[in-house]
């Protein structure tokens, strides 16, 4: 059964009501990418991937998604998540690159438009996607290990597990 999320939005002096449709919880884990704009390497200082490191793990704390892995490359960010029920992915990476860029305060473009996602729906997909996002640093050459790199949850260990439909689908 489909979840449905109701979000008003006015032009002029009229409301007009939306519905966005929320894929089942069984379906709601990906593998998503956004790029800085311009591919600049504006994560290559370390205060500025920090402040995404953080930003994106305020907004696991706050419950709008699980976090399952990421990391954070010079020009851009890998993740995989789960949405929260009520949460949309489009509403998550809104969190993620949104709150972003709202706490750097720049003036000039921060991410390209959009990102990439790819659903997740079964164990050998989601374990593949991890092991493909915490091995990043070291294919680029950054580090010789995964959990020498320090914006990423190869080192950190405080990611969620693999959610319980995806397990359940593996039998």
């Amino acid at each position: 059964m489909h979840a449905f999320f109701k979000i008003g939005f006015s032009h002029g002096p009229f409301i007009y009501a939306s519905v966005v449709r929320l894929a089942p919880k069984e379906t709601r884990t990906y593998f998503v990418t956004a790029v800085a704009a311009k591919r600049r390497s504006l994560f290559q200082v370390t205060a500025n991937a920090e402040l995404l490191q953080q930003t994106i793990l305020d907004y696991r704390s706050q419950g709008r998604f699980l976090l399952h892995a990421f990391v954070i490359m010079p020009d851009h960010f890998h993740a995989l998540i789960t949405p929260a029920p009520d949460v949309s992915l489009e509403k998550a990476m809104q969190f993620i690159k949104g709150g972003f860029s709202f706490r750097l305060k720049s003036k000039m473009d921060v991410w390209e438009r959009s990102f990439n996602e790819s659903q997740i729906l079964s164990v050998e997909k989601f374990v593949n996607c991890v092991r493909y996002v915490e091995e990043n640093p070291v294919r680029r050459r950054l580090v010789s290990t995964p959990e020498d790199y320090p914006f990423s949850s190869a080192g950190l260990k405080l990611c969620d597990p693999m959610p319980s439909h995806l397990k359940s689908a593996g039998r």
